[in-house]
């Protein structure tokens, strides 16, 4: 036990300096440059192609948003404006435009029948089944209330609610001329980091064009005006489809900075995406609708409403981007590391050297040796176990201390 204790803390306390040997082999020489190369040329590509490293960035962007929608369309032999389809109609990031709407007007509580296929019925017996539902327009009462009782015809379950119900698969014509409207866009934004503050158009845009503009990524860039029918256009989406039974489209606002250069350079740039394009194919919960009711009460008091099932084109703007500027403590963090990290090459080269090498017997004896801590003043040191006289004749010792180097091997 002794003796492996007192090994542990002879091996423990040793000291472990480099020693150079210069291998002239063809073929793991070229390996080392070939490596070296790649890793500078990777250095070189994340630095100055995808601008990091050197940048002092800052993905923190602060947004505010404002719409307004413009248009007229004509839903059910009326002339619709931007009051009647634009919910909200505070100007949000987030608004719909709706192209449909099934209305069940002068609704009052009371009982009715279902008009869901869902409730259809002959007994009343079929009914208690569904006795406390709030599946459907109502709650069922439990009693079936039939078009004819003598002969039997199916009716339908009774329900407590808001009567008369509503049935929302009656056919009604979508309003086409959305696609003529227009979405009026102002976004500004601002990078904290750099105090950088900018607006998605110059102030030397005056009333009158913005009046006039549409939208164009090549002729008008940063007009702030798009037109709906290009929008879907761009999604490749139809607009019959979208129209009648609703559906998601994201408008991208992309601010990519480089605050090394003016920053009237920095503009955002636009993109369109269908944001509810996942369920497009389904057979349920297709497109995007809601309900909404506006209440009024008669002179005698009752209350009565009109209940509106809207089918719209929801819109959603998305901001995002980054903004980055030279900053020398990142770049020469990189280049440290990448310099460092040539050494890399050499540890691949070490293992090849070591391993796989017809001469890795005689890369062993001159690459590890030991040496005791009296060295003799003849300076004849003991070679490491492995070395061997036949390969004197290859060893060539130079002026630097610890260098050697083993002559051609290939």
């Amino acid at each position: 036990m002794a003796p492996k204790v007192l090994s542990f803390f002879t091996d423990f306390f040793v000291y472990e300096t480099a020693k150079s040997v210069v291998v002239k082999s063809w073929t793991v020489g070229i390996i080392n440059r070939v490596v070296q190369l790649l890793i500078i040329l990777y250095f070189i590509c994340w630095v100055f192609m995808h601008e990091k490293g050197h940048q002092l960035r800052d993905t923190g962007i602060e947004s505010a948003v404002m719409t307004k929608v413009k248009g007229l369309g004509n839903f059910s032999n009326r002339v619709m404006d931007v009051a009647d389809y634009v919910v909200p109609s505070q100007g949000a990031s987030v608004f719909s435009v709706i192209t449909k709407m099934v209305i069940t007007a002068n609704q009052t509580q009371g009982r009715c029948p279902e008009t869901d296929n869902k409730f259809k019925c002959s007994t009343d017996a079929q009914c208690i089944e569904k006795l406390g539902s709030h599946l459907g327009n109502g709650i069922i009462t439990g009693t079936c209330l039939n078009n004819n009782v003598t002969n039997g015809t199916t009716g339908w379950c009774e329900i407590e609610g808001w009567c008369p119900a509503e049935d929302d698969k009656i056919n009604v014509m979508a309003m086409k001329e959305v696609e003529n409207f227009t979405i009026f866009i102002k976004n500004s934004i601002r990078f904290p980091q750099f105090n950088v503050t900018r607006g998605n158009f110059p102030s030397s845009l005056n009333h009158s064009y913005i009046q006039n503009c549409t939208n164009d990524p090549v002729n008008n860039p940063f007009c702030p005006v798009f037109k709906v029918g290009d929008i879907l256009r761009s999604v490749n989406q139809s607009l019959d489809s979208i129209t009648d039974n609703g559906g998601e489209i994201g408008i991208n606002i992309n601010w990519k900075c480089n605050l090394d250069y003016d920053v009237e350079n920095c503009k955002p740039k636009y993109f369109f995406t269908r944001l509810d394009a996942a369920f497009e194919h389904n057979t349920v919960s297709k497109g995007y609708n809601f309900r909404f009711a506006k209440y009024y009460q008669s002179e005698d008091g009752t209350e009565y409403r009109t209940l509106h099932k809207a089918f719209a084109i929801r819109f959603e703007i998305i901001v995002s981007g980054n903004a980055g500027k030279f900053n020398a403590v990142p770049f020469l963090i990189n280049l440290v590391t990448a310099f460092t990290s040539v050494g890399l090459a050499t540890v691949l080269c070490d293992i090849i050297l070591l391993n796989f090498h017809k001469g890795a017997d005689e890369y062993k004896a001159k690459k590890f040796e030991e040496v005791s801590g009296i060295v003799s003043q003849s300076g004849n040191n003991i070679p490491y176990q492995g070395s061997q006289a036949s390969i004197k004749a290859l060893e060539k010792t130079t002026n630097d201390s610890g260098t050697f180097s083993i002559g051609q091997q290939e």
